[in-house]
């Protein structure tokens, strides 16, 4: 029974990848702001297009 469940093995691994998931959120982070900049930029665009007709 000791053998099958092993508190002390499960906690370095999340250390080990805490900064790879960071890393992935922060790049997450910085594609959606970028996208969502890309897509307000469109928007400005195709507004300002309208307005010359």
């Amino acid at each position: 029974m000791a053998d099958r469940i092993r508190p002390e093995s499960r906690f370095p691994l999340p250390v080990r990848s805490s900064r790879t998931s960071l890393q992935e959120f922060a790049m997450a982070d910085l594609a959606f702001v970028v996208t969502t900049i890309a897509v307000f930029a469109l928007v400005a665009f195709v507004a300002k297009g309208v307005t010359k007709l």
